[in-house]
């Protein structure tokens, strides 16, 4: 496997970064992406949601080096503002111990840092608008289009790191009675609006800077992030249909009402509010799950190719990180054959990537439904005391978000038991004082 000739289709997030940890390895390693290079074009607007960068994600930046300069391009973030419909504020930890905390960076700013390191590196070459048409799997061997021309690459092994449209993944379906490929999507009832608060006089924030804002409504909610230039990346999710949904939003008018009656704080911050709503898309959340993610010993799916989910745990990017950690853990244990180690890593992957998948879910209904309501708060108000007096006492939310060594299936199983035992206390407590 020593000086391997690899190839990684996709130049996102986890492609490039599976491409660095490879390189340092010493394979020789060549990234396909179908886009322009990020670096010289205009991204596409509309559809970024701000990155939760957490330990997790941080553990994999450390092992490729790079922490440290991704670091200056982050916002620490505490806790959640909740914001009332009546406009009164309340702030909740993350984390009971002192320190803890979440970093809000863009995904454009992560991916471009990503890309420059890449760029560094002497045996690693990237490949810019190289549409991906097939993959034959068995020769290791992918056909692209560049411009009006097409042209085939071979390598020792292939990666499919190309999202949740995955080319590399659709020549698996196209091989499902072989493989006994499974697949299966899911789409929540909602999508999402992008929106924008800008700076404040002289790059200042509008509102609370070290925070992550939500304004839940029960049905909808809408949620801030912090950037570096003062301004805040806002996404309102909500229901496609109803009376009030997505769909029927379709004039000035309704939308000014309908956020002047639910979200009329956030107002005087957002200046484009309409231009934003009606220029912007409505995008879609959806959960991808499938197996197996490799193919013949010579092709592997990583990332959301393989495991997309919903953003409401901010952990999309952070478990695609965890999957190169992984794979680089795997790759010492079978350092002489790349079958083996494809095999072996989604055989101890895919347990966890299913379970973030489920509490992604179960997040955005406790973050629109339930983060307002007074036995959460109460039952929150617990978790920060059990967290402040025993050190190694873990929330659900901090089991995922900071015990970085925690498989994320064993956070899932310890965090249900948890959640319904302390529910049982402050439901049994009622009123009275917790302390």
């Amino acid at each position: 496997m020593s000086n391997s000739k690899v190839m990684i289709i996709g130049a996102g997030l986890c492609g490039t970064l599976l491409g660095i940890r490879l390189a340092q390895r010493g394979h020789r390693v060549q990234i396909f992406e179908k886009r322009s290079d990020m670096r010289r074009a205009d991204t596409e607007a509309g559809r970024s949601i701000n990155l939760a960068l957490s330990n997790r994600g941080l553990r994999a930046l450390r092992m490729v080096g790079l922490e440290g300069a991704v670091s200056e391009h982050c916002i620490p973030m505490y806790g959640r503002m909740i914001h009332s419909t009546t406009g009164e504020l309340r702030f909740s930890k993350y984390s009971g111990r002192e320190g803890e905390h979440i970093n809000s960076i863009s995904r454009s700013g992560l991916n471009v840092a990503l890309l420059d390191a890449a760029e560094g590196m002497e045996n690693l070459e990237l490949h810019f608008e190289h549409q991906c048409l097939e993959v034959d799997l068995p020769a290791a061997r992918a056909r692209f289009r560049v411009g009006e021309r097409e042209h085939e690459v071979r390598a020792d092994v292939i990666f499919g790191a190309d999202g949740a449209g995955s080319a590399v993944r659709r020549s698996m379906m196209a091989r499902t009675n072989e493989l006994l490929f499974n697949y299966s999507q899911f789409f929540l009832r909602h999508g999402y609006k992008e929106l924008t608060i800008p700076p404040g006089p002289g790059g200042s924030y509008r509102i609370e800077k070290n925070a992550l804002h939500i304004w839940p409504r029960g049905t909808y909610m809408l949620i801030a992030l912090p950037n570096l230039d003062g301004s805040f990346t806002v996404t309102l999710f909500h229901p496609f249909e109803g009376r009030q949904g997505l769909k029927a939003l379709t004039t000035r008018r309704k939308v000014l009402d309908f956020f002047e009656a639910q979200f009329a704080d956030i107002i005087p911050h957002v200046p484009g509010l309409l231009t934003d709503f009606f220029a912007n898309p409505n995008s879609n959340l959806g959960t991808i799950r499938c197996y197996p993610w490799q193919a013949y010993g010579k092709a592997l799916l990583m990332g959301d190719a393989s495991h997309a989910i919903v953003p409401f745990y901010g952990q999309g990017m952070n478990s695609s990180f965890e999957d190169v950690v992984v794979f680089d853990q795997v790759l010492d244990t079978h350092p002489n054959n790349w079958a083996r180690a494809l095999e072996a890593f989604q055989e101890q992957r895919v347990g966890d990537t299913n379970a973030i998948a489920d509490l992604a879910v179960d997040n955005f209904y406790e973050m629109r439904d339930h983060v307002a309501n007074p036995a959460f708060i109460r039952k929150r108000h617990l978790e920060m005391q059990l967290e402040q007096t025993y050190p190694d006492y873990f929330s659900k939310y901090s089991m995922v978000t900071f015990n970085e060594h925690l498989p994320y299936r064993e956070a899932l199983r310890k965090g249900r038991r948890q959640d319904e035992l302390l529910m049982d206390i402050v439901e049994e407590q009622g009123d009275r004082d917790l302390d």
